[in-house]
């Protein structure tokens, strides 16, 4: 049996990116559907709750970046859950023990995490010359300009936290280019950020606070508004085996035909744009039509696997285990890729926000283990043993639990393609997107292979993306 559906839009893939670009292009006014394989939507984004723990399966937190989140919340009526005062700490693991990152003067003078031949190198930074190597690595950029102790206690661990990756591989005007900007318009980082600091702000520019965020609930609740508000009845979810096909007229690309398996049933929609969000390693069944010399291209990506450990800790008494209270009353603790340790960072959820824990509870706290990254590509297929004792050489061996805390892990979350690194292949992945697009006009290739990984740039791009669907018909 064949039934056939007919959309002005279709986005395939109901991860925050799809999301967020069918919601503007629905109020828009225009048509749109969504094609989903699995049997929710919200892509990696997704909450569990145990024993009245919030855990998240896929991103934790994200940023006030860009104003169009801030504009997006305020869209669905939903309020951003801001963290508190503690997400200011960061640790960074050294020998033995977990330092504070500087957030003072002093602090950045006496912090054992730098050396004192980069304490005062950093001085002459502003008058470092810039490199002219344009992919530059993270790595050699950070050495280059700030000193080895900045790179391997400071950037190293910020990059394991975000990329999972490694510092010299990934290419920073694609990785950063925030960071790679301030040297290449401004000759330097310091310069740079003095500028950026001087720079006038309009009123939506303000919306970018740079704080950290979630949402009351967890963030699945921010994914869940966004499908509600698109309507049930145009996401389709178990949607299997989708195909793009290209109707080719005379004068080109008319229109598109998507196929797909949906409750053991072939179904078929059709429309005028196609988005696909998913990511690189699926768009080649997806989009058989594209030369190979482009497809080998975008799908030319690595991605780091990541295993996410919700864990619990019960019995805390403020008293008895003041130290290590302080030690997790922060937004978390990341650990440098020379630890040649699994664990890539430890957060602290219950400490940035009030309801990660059972109400009415004071002797809880809630802690989230992201372990493997581009080093262990096998940690997805870790048996819950063997992520148990890395839990346990992170809790009793790193932060120097007391053995009277109990912790037990509510649950784990294996992605084996959790975040797609910015290589030096980058460049070429971008340029085949382009060149695809521009010979299939209609056509749309989003999601995080390009644009950024965070959740910020992932609602950025939705919107940019359902502003140019927009601006491609005539009312």
């Amino acid at each position: 049996m064949k039934t056939e559906n007919t959309y002005d839009v279709l986005v395939i893939g109901a991860g925050i990116t799809g999301l967020t670009t069918a919601l503007y292009v629905q109020r828009a006014g225009l048509r749109v559907a969504i094609l989903e394989q699995a049997s929710r939507v919200g892509g990696q984004i997704q909450t569990k709750r145990a024993d009245g723990f919030v855990c998240e399966c896929g991103p934790n937190t994200g940023v006030l970046s860009y104003p169009e989140i801030k504009e997006l919340f305020q869209d669905i009526s939903l309020d951003v859950q801001v963290a508190t005062e503690a997400n200011k700490i960061r640790h960074v693991w050294k020998k033995n023990r977990f330092y504070p990152l500087p957030s003072s003067l002093y602090q950045a003078v006496t912090t054992p995490l730098f050396t004192w031949k980069d304490k005062f190198r950093i001085l002459g930074e502003p008058w470092r010359k810039p490199s002219n190597n344009p992919d530059e690595s993270v790595g050699d950029l950070v050495a280059r300009r700030l000193g080895q102790s900045y790179l391997d206690n400071a950037v190293d661990p910020f990059i394991s936290g975000i990329y999972a990756g490694d510092v010299h591989r990934l290419v920073t005007r694609y990785a950063l280019p925030k960071l790679y900007a301030l040297e290449a318009n401004h000759g330097s980082f310091i310069r740079g950020a003095i500028a950026k600091h001087k720079e006038t702000k309009t009123q939506r520019d303000k919306l970018a606070t740079k704080e950290v965020f979630s949402v009351r609930g967890g963030l699945q609740t921010l994914t869940d508004r966004l499908g509600e508000q698109i309507g049930a009845e145009n996401v389709f979810l178990g949607v299997s085996d989708a195909v793009v096909h290209p109707i080719i007229h005379e004068n080109g690309v008319e229109n598109w035909e998507i196929t797909g398996i949906q409750n053991g049933t072939r179904q078929v929609w059709q429309a005028a744009r196609v988005v696909t969000t998913v990511g690189a390693y699926n768009l080649s069944s997806l989009l058989p039509f594209v030369p190979h010399m482009y497809m080998q291209r975008i799908n030319n990506v690595r991605y780091a696997p990541v295993t996410l450990a919700s864990v619990s800790l019960t019995h805390l008494d403020k008293k008895k285990h003041r130290s290590f209270i302080r030690t997790v009353q922060a937004f978390g603790s990341l650990v440098p890729s020379h630890a040649q340790c699994p664990i890539l960072g430890i957060l602290y959820p219950s400490s940035c926000f009030d309801d990660r824990c059972p109400a009415g509870t004071t002797t809880n706290a809630l802690l989230s283990f992201f372990i493997g990254g581009i080093r262990y590509p096998d940690v997805a297929d870790w048996t819950s043993t063997k992520i148990d004792e890395v839990v346990r050489e992170g809790l009793y061996g790193m932060l120097h639990m007391p053995e009277d805390i109990t912790y037990s892990i509510k649950n784990i979350a294996a992605h084996k393609h959790a975040i797609p690194q910015y290589e030096i292949t980058s460049g070429e992945r971008f340029q085949a997107i382009d060149a695809v697009e521009q010979e299939y006009p209609g056509l749309t290739i989003a999601g995080n292979l390009r644009d950024g990984i965070g959740l910020g740039d992932r609602i950025r791009q939705g919107r940019q993306v359902a502003e140019k669907i927009k601006s491609s018909f005539s009312f």
